[in-house]
């Protein structure tokens, strides 16, 4: 089970990445086993001495109570502390930034693959196109001329 964050590659360039467990409810634990979760639009915030996950969407889980679920709510990520002050000291004074890149099973666990990232301008967004739609026609080339 893998639950990608697609335009996060394609948004910024990442540094470092870190797995940080996330404090979740019942419901929630068995909507992200089904695929039922979505990354798009969410990011990571340092509170205090806290990492809390923003704006990810965990769709309700059919067969559990409904009521007062709010399916953006924020959510504690579980680091080490010394993983906490590393990644303050990376953050502080740079332009820096913490985003989720997948949320995956580890020994029937649920883990936050975070990175620390910063982000692509538009020119290197179409740079990275460019380069990668001309190496696929070189491929191609090879390919006919080799058989």
């Amino acid at each position: 089970m893998k639950i990608d964050h697609k335009s996060a590659y394609h948004d910024y360039e990442i540094l470092d990445e870190f797995e940080a467990g996330v404090a979740l409810i019942g419901p929630e634990v068995k909507s992200i086993k089904l695929n039922h979760a979505s990354l798009e639009g969410s990011f990571v915030k340092l509170v205090g001495n806290n990492l809390y996950l923003l704006n990810a969407q965990i769709y309700p889980y059919e067969f559990a109570h409904q009521e007062g679920y709010d399916p953006k709510r924020s959510r504690r990520l579980l680091l080490h502390k010394k993983e906490i002050i590393s990644i303050r000291s990376k953050i502080q004074g740079s332009s820096m930034t913490l985003i989720p890149l997948a949320w995956y099973t580890k020994k029937d666990l649920i883990k936050l693959k975070i990175a620390l990232a910063r982000g692509k301008k538009e020119y290197q967004k179409k740079e990275k196109i460019k380069r990668r739609d001309i190496d696929r026609d070189t491929e191609r080339i090879l390919r006919g001329k080799v058989r």
